[in-house]
């Protein structure tokens, strides 16, 4: 349950970080991907107001995570009314409702609780939004979990809190927006009441990123016998990315860039056998593995990416302009 209640908190991460939060910009769509590291560290939250600087540089990359968008089954929309958008990531599931206006969630299937808000679904965000956007929603409906069965219902206060300069491992981020969201949720058994939850999230994002570079989650559940915190944070994969000219290593170059058609490898190209590359906004566009000294990139369209290379033991990352 508190796994459960922890993912739900950090789907806050859709909201955007321009300094107006655009549908048409941030909302996640039918296959999107979205690869993040999980983080190592505490993220420091403390910062607040216009022209902050949010200081976190001490934190560094854990463990790959990759969060998949895709069309919910005719079971899931059956099931969660009104759903038009489902998100994966491992083995839980989000389900959304788009529209011209709003994002929000109709269900959270996990392996230990189900939450269906099938009485009234939870605003995440309301289009546009700036720094200084301030909302509080009703949320209620019903949950399963290995615990228990029963209802739920509470508020949930988003607002756009704060805004300044991101530090976050070796890197800084300018024009960021942070999104806070607090859930309060109550559960009641047999209409008896059990205890709460509490989820508190902050989302950083840039103006140049569709996800969030950096997101942080506290969720406590005091009920069922249980008086439990969790904390996590996730942030965009670009973020650890080590990018150089791969000159300090292994004579390792890439050229030309701007690329057009192929991407040539020159140095020890058989320390390297995979390449993906990817979007300024973390999604991977291309896998390519290694066998001679030539990438093609003539199919992707023209912007910047990031290409890593990857084999025995080493990776590192530079990035390119396509024409």
């Amino acid at each position: 349950m508190v796994k459960t209640l922890f993912f739900l908190a950090a789907t806050t991460s859709f909201f955007s970080a321009q300094t107006t939060i655009t549908k048409a910009f941030n909302d996640p769509i039918v296959g999107d991907i979205v690869n993040n590291f999980n983080v190592n560290g505490t993220v420091d939250n403390s910062a607040s107001g216009n022209g902050a600087t949010f200081s976190n540089g001490s934190l560094t990359q854990g463990a790959a995570s990759t969060t998949n968008y895709s069309t919910p089954t005719s079971s899931e929309t059956s099931t969660y009314p009104d759903t038009t958008i489902k998100m994966v990531n491992g083995n839980t599931t989000i389900l959304y409702k788009a529209t011209a206006s709003k994002l929000e969630i109709t269900g959270l299937v996990t392996p230990d609780a189900t939450l269906n808000f099938s009485v009234n679904n939870g605003t995440f965000i309301t289009y546009p939004a700036a720094f200084g956007y301030t909302e509080t929603d009703d949320a209620q409906g019903t949950f399963t979990s290995t615990a228990a069965s029963g209802s739920f219902s509470g508020t949930i206060n988003i607002s756009a809190d704060a805004a300044g300069t991101l530090i976050v491992g070796t890197k800084t981020y300018n024009n960021v927006l942070r999104i806070k969201s607090i859930q309060n949720f109550n559960l009641k058994v047999a209409g008896l009441p059990v205890g709460t939850i509490t989820n508190t999230t902050y989302v950083y994002y840039d103006s140049t990123h569709k996800f969030p570079l950096l997101s942080s989650t506290r969720a406590n559940i005091n009920a069922l016998g249980m008086n439990q915190t969790t904390e996590g944070a996730q942030a965009l994969n670009e973020v650890f990315l080590k990018v150089t000219d791969f000159a300090k290593k292994n004579n390792f170059k890439i050229y030309p860039n701007p690329a057009q058609d192929f991407i040539h490898i020159q140095g020890e190209v058989t320390n390297y056998s995979k390449a993906n590359i990817y979007s300024l906004d973390g999604k991977l566009v291309k896998v390519s593995d290694i066998k001679s000294d030539k990438i093609q990139v003539s199919n992707l369209p023209p912007a910047t990416y990031f290409i890593e290379v990857s084999g025995k033991s080493q990776t590192e990352s530079v990035k390119f302009i396509k024409k």
